[in-house]
């Protein structure tokens, strides 16, 4: 097997447990949600531990938690990511998996607006078109349900602004990550004392008081850890324009679980929003596979008709 179709496979398999996650936070649904957010933030840790002793970049690891320039970036890259996680755990367990969907879509699309805010990206005719589309949806599910799609919106620009400080952090994704859930791990751990402490919470820990809940807890580590891994190693391997359109995996399988298995309401004016951002996702999909050709053209003239092989970075961009 190539390491071009071991790499697609993996992005696949991240997808798919992306896309089926909300599956998982169902199952632990009567576990508040602030408590799925501290174990899932500890044992996470534990698993990148145990992944990085492994292939021996503990150094690397302490390295970057040792940084104060990177500390001060990492810390702020790890409020926006523990928000956007609360947020999905949240919204799932509140039977609003529909508006996760939503928000995975849009995000491709939000963050063409961040790059030309932050990096000075140029915006093309057609991603203009595919931004004004998913605007359109937005304004009209806002219209047709009196309210604004908050939950979707908060988790497209929480995980975008991510985006945009992962792009100045000079680290891998795993060690990034995992210098991400160390800084939020203490608040986590105090969280957890005070919970089964039971001073002025609502509801105890119920860590430790069912075992297959219990059990259920720590895997939420490798849960959240494993497709990262694997979205690393296939970002190593696969185009970007590839890895771009397997994102689409994640969203679509949220909004099967949503319609399908959790039965939510999905009324027309969801059908419609849907399709715009639908057809807004082709547009900007299509635009991209576009321009990433007309680059490739580029360097193959500018160096004499030969192919150009960029050896791919040790530990590329991933998604949380």
């Amino acid at each position: 097997m190539t390491d071009l179709r071991r790499g697609v496979i993996a992005m696949i398999v991240a997808c798919t447990l992306w896309g089926l996650s909300p599956i998982f936070y169902k199952i632990i649904g009567p576990v508040p949600a602030t408590e799925v957010l501290a174990h899932r933030t500890f044992w996470s840790l534990v698993f990148f531990v145990a992944l990085l002793a492994i292939q021996g970049r503990l150094a690397a690891f302490g390295a970057a938690l040792t940084t104060p320039a990177l500390v001060k970036w990492m810390a702020l890259a790890a409020t926006l990511i523990s928000v956007n996680w609360f947020l999905f755990i949240y919204a799932v367990q509140m039977g609003r998996t529909i508006e996760t969907s939503l928000g995975y879509y849009i995000f491709p699309l939000m963050a063409v607006l961040l790059g030309v805010v932050f990096f000075k990206e140029r915006m093309s005719r057609a991603r203009l078109l595919a931004v004004a589309l998913a605007a359109l949806a937005v304004a009209l599910l806002a219209f047709g349900l009196g309210a604004l799609p908050w939950m979707s919106l908060a988790l497209a620009t929480t995980f975008g602004f991510y985006g945009v400080l992962k792009k100045r952090l000079a680290l891998g994704p795993v060690i990034s990550v995992a210098a991400e859930v160390a800084l939020l791990t203490p608040l986590a751990l105090i969280w957890l004392i005070w919970l089964h402490a039971g001073q002025g919470a609502q509801v105890p820990g119920i860590f430790g008081r069912d075992l297959q809940t219990s059990l259920l807890l720590v895997v939420s580590g490798p849960v959240t850890a494993l497709p990262l891994v694997l979205f690393s190693y296939a970002s190593q391997r696969v185009a970007l324009s590839t890895v771009g359109l397997l994102q689409y995996i994640n969203p679509t399988l949220q909004f099967v679980c949503a319609v399908v298995i959790f039965r939510e309401p999905f009324t027309a004016i969801h059908a419609t929003a849907f399709a715009l951002i639908w057809v807004a996702l082709g547009i900007y999909s299509l635009a991209a596979s576009g321009e990433g050709r007309a680059r490739r053209k580029i360097a193959m003239t500018t160096s004499g008709d030969a192919p150009v092989v960029t050896k791919p970075a040790s530990d590329a961009s991933a998604k949380p």
